[in-house]
């Protein structure tokens, strides 16, 4: 049977950093205020270069470190919330195109924070049923765009930046199992509601701030916390895994609260633990694979660790994966 595994990662993050002292001169916050209730303190901003440029920089670290060449790629499937375009072309597409590859498949998904796991339930699908041998997924996010800069509650929370990875068929080092769901009923505590049909983009909707992101933060802190712990417990039993077999459990990097909740409720220690929030901020769905990359670079993440990802985001979309990393 055909095996899918993630064999190489790759991620960029733009030069512009804004710190939480940037932040004291901008809104009524301080650096100890966001530090206590998010873990936050800097996120990068992508002054000059749009979504593509981010995932088109992340997927070339990741095909390099892939060892494949770029025509053995058949498809590109990017998660992104902030194309590039409102309906088409897709990031994906762009991103392909800045690649030089021609004639593949390639789409966006839209499934907020959640959106690297349904990547990865996207690309195992297409190399298990022997559809595609190599997929490149990435997720990429300009969150800047879309961020009010005056709401304090929501400013501080967020940055940009892409995460890229190979899934390619292989014999070793599995993606063992992966769960995604959504609950669309509580739409409405994590959403940007303009300007697309619902609210086009009229001088109304967009004087009214429709355009940028609006979050009920409590509501979305403790369904996060009880959703993601309930969701990694029952994959981890449905494969028979202990937590303790876990070599790296690499959640959506969203509040340092939230990882902290979960961490302390599946018993998982800090060394298990990769905690890049507080450099980087919430960067929707490229946050896991930045996340995944820095534990590549500083070496914790090796060839055959036993991985566990999680992650909660709006739509409500949720989920989580069980790998064995592939790369090299």
């Amino acid at each position: 049977m055909i095996k899918a595994s993630l064999i190489s990662i790759g991620a960029y993050a733009p030069k512009d950093i804004l710190t939480n002292f940037d932040l004291e001169k901008m809104v009524d916050t301080s650096d100890e205020w966001i530090t206590k209730r998010t873990g936050i303190k800097e996120r990068h901003i992508a002054k000059d270069e749009f979504t593509s440029d981010l995932g088109y920089k992340a997927a070339l670290q990741a095909l390099e470190r892939s060892n494949l060449d770029k025509s053995q790629i058949d498809a590109v499937i990017c998660a992104t919330i902030t194309p590039d375009y409102f309906c088409m072309p897709s990031t994906a597409c762009v991103i392909a195109n800045k690649l030089g590859l021609k004639d593949v498949t390639a789409f966006d998904i839209s499934a907020a924070c959640t959106g690297f796991i349904y990547l990865l339930e996207l690309a195992k699908s297409m190399i298990e049923s022997g559809a595609k041998k190599n997929v490149l997924i990435i997720g990429a996010e300009k969150i800047s765009t879309i961020t009010d800069w005056s709401d304090r509650s929501i400013c501080v929370l967020f940055g940009d930046g892409a995460g890229a990875a190979v899934v390619s068929a292989s014999s070793d080092n599995p993606i063992v199992d992966i769960h995604t769901s959504s609950d669309g009923s509580k739409a409405e505590l994590l959403i940007t509601p303009g300007c697309a049909i619902v609210n086009p983009a009229t001088s109304q909707n967009i004087d009214n701030k429709l355009n940028f992101m609006k979050m009920s933060g409590n509501d979305v802190f403790k369904i996060a916390v009880n959703t993601l712990t309930k969701d990694v417990i029952n994959i981890l039993e449905k494969n028979q895994i202990s937590s303790d077999n876990i070599d790296l459990f690499i959640p959506h990097q969203a509040n340092l609260r939230i990882i902290e909740a979960v961490k302390q409720r599946l018993n998982f220690s800090d060394s298990q633990c990769v905690v890049t929030v507080q450099k980087y901020g919430n960067t929707s769905s490229a946050s896991i694979p930045m996340a995944m990359n820095d534990a590549y670079e500083s070496g914790r993440l090796k060839n055959g660790s036993l991985v566990l990802l999680d992650a909660f985001g709006g739509g409500f979309t949720w989920g989580s994966a069980l790998l064995y990393f592939g790369g090299k």
